[in-house]
């Protein structure tokens, strides 16, 4: 089979672009290395929709943000992923600050951002915000400013593809792209997938990619940012919470959840190892330090996980989104923040490179841009949950007492459309071991789930994949070998 597009990379862009082009009479076709999307850059996204008024203008990613935030709207009610506009605070601590903040406030208007205000007025800063640090003397407040769970966003796009055709290959690394009679070959270890056109979407791995078909234009640096998130409803937020960015860094926000957690962060490390996502002692005290310049009553007891992600850094600091000399080869490369609020301008530019190559766009008669909306106990009135228990006995049984996630909706994100077929992708899907106790009770009960629901052994159900095994094998038999061997006395 002959596709007519290959996507390699199942984050928030190749997930996006997998959707895009969904609509058309295409035989699509995406690659992902691990062994769920939205693993790398994505899973560790702040989740923010940036308003667009932050990067220069003579940036690509600029307009590119500023189009994507108003396509949210539209997406999120197809899609039905979690999308709040709660809008944004640039907080300025000191006077000289505020001059930047008014620059921000022009171009951004200039340039089509919405609503954007400066507020010098304390009282009322603080009465749209009561957690901010009394120390502020002004804000750029940006209403078009939202957030989003990031990887339950790329879920849903990717079920939505799938639903129009796509078809998904996790745990299927790319190894080698050769390109003769205007056809490529993509290599994985498992299989060989031939296609007219590639979209290269491989996050921090792009360049690698790249040079696989001779392209070498761009490098690209991971730079790591650790967060920390803490407990539910601990600290009540507002708004998405920025301070005034210096020549050196963007600072560290503080910023609630799509699920009323907080989280701070992140830092900005440069490293050179991409696997490397291990929290200090150190960035993590930097953060803390950084956040409470902001709201001074961070809840640091309150922290229920750490955690860090890369950053793909592109030595141009900005997207890399070229039709290239390789015909019908497209880079979608470097996409840094805000790369998530800008995905689905993204996907409309590749969208514009596929008819330039003279791909035919037609629209088919098949394509619904509508996903249903996961079921969630929480979204149940007791006399609905009632029914539901006796249509499904499964409804009743709750596997995650921190977040109350039933049997059911795990059965559910399992059989889902590229469901889940590990324990983070349970996790990431509808949230058992998201809470407070970090899958301490029912960590046990999602693997005895997962291998019921995927007919494997229970020392076959990884957390995130190759050798992620929770388990090795039955207690007993290994006790047992050793007796045989003499390494146990009876």
């Amino acid at each position: 089979m002959i596709y007519d597009v290959i996507i390699i990379g199942g984050g928030i862009s190749g997930c996006t672009i997998a959707r895009t082009l969904s609509k058309y009479d295409l035989k699509i076709c995406l690659l992902e290395k691990e062994a769920d999307l939205a693993s790398g850059t994505t899973k560790a996204n702040s989740g923010v929709v940036h308003a667009g008024y932050a990067a220069e203008r003579e940036y690509v990613k600029r307009n590119l943000c500023i189009k994507g935030n108003k396509m949210y709207t539209q997406a999120a009610e197809e899609l039905n992923f979690p999308f709040k506009r709660i809008g944004s605070f640039v907080v300025a601590l000191e006077d000289n600050q505020i001059k930047t903040l008014e620059e921000y406030r022009k171009k951004g208007t200039e340039d089509g951002v919405l609503g954007l205000e400066i507020i010098l007025d304390q009282k009322k800063i603080l009465h749209m915000e009561p957690s901010l640090t009394e120390e502020v003397v002004g804000v750029l407040h940006a209403p078009s400013a939202g957030i989003v769970s990031p990887y339950e966003m790329t879920f849903a796009l990717a079920e939505n593809a799938a639903m129009n055709g796509v078809k998904f290959f996790r745990n299927h690394k790319v190894s080698k792209i050769s390109h003769s009679d205007y056809t490529f070959t993509v290599k994985t270890k498992q299989d060989e997938f031939e296609g007219r056109n590639v979209i290269n979407a491989a996050g921090i791995y792009a360049r690698k990619i790249s040079k696989m078909v001779g392209l070498d234009y761009f490098d690209i640096m991971p730079r790591k940012g650790e967060y920390i998130l803490f407990d539910r409803n601990v600290l009540h937020l507002n708004k998405i919470l920025f301070p005034t960015p210096t020549k050196i860094s963007k600072g560290i926000l503080v910023c609630p959840t799509i699920h009323e957690n907080t989280f701070v962060g992140p830092n900005a490390q440069n490293i050179t190892d991409k696997k490397d996502i291990a929290t200090t002692t150190a960035g993590l005290k930097e953060i803390l330090e950084g956040a409470r310049s902001l709201v001074p009553n961070i809840p640091e007891r309150s922290a229920i996980r750490n955690f860090a992600g890369l950053r793909a850094v592109p030595d141009t600091y900005d997207f890399i989104i070229d039709n290239t000399d390789v015909y019908g080869f497209i880079n979608v490369a470097g996409i840094l923040s805000p790369g998530l609020t800008s995905c689905f301008a993204i996907a409309e530019k590749v969208e514009s490179f596929l008819e330039l190559l003279g791909e035919e766009l037609k629209i088919k008669e098949t394509y619904n841009p509508f996903r249903p909306k996961p079921e969630r106990f929480h979204d149940f009135t007791m006399e609905e949950l009632d029914q539901k228990i006796k249509d499904d006995p499964a409804w009743g049984n709750i596997i995650c007492r921190c977040e109350t996630v039933s049997e059911k909706e795990i059965i559910d994100s399992i059989h889902s459309p590229v469901g889940a077929r590990t324990v983070d992708g349970v996790k990431f899907r509808c949230r058992p071991g998201m809470g407070r106790c970090q899958g301490g009770f029912c960590r046990p009960r999602v693997i005895e789930i997962l291998s019921r629901e995927l007919n494997i052994p229970y020392d076959e159900v990884t957390k995130r994949g190759e050798d992620t095994n929770f388990l090795v094998g039955r207690t007993k038999d290994f006790i047992l070998k050793n007796m045989e061997q003499g390494g146990v006395e009876d």
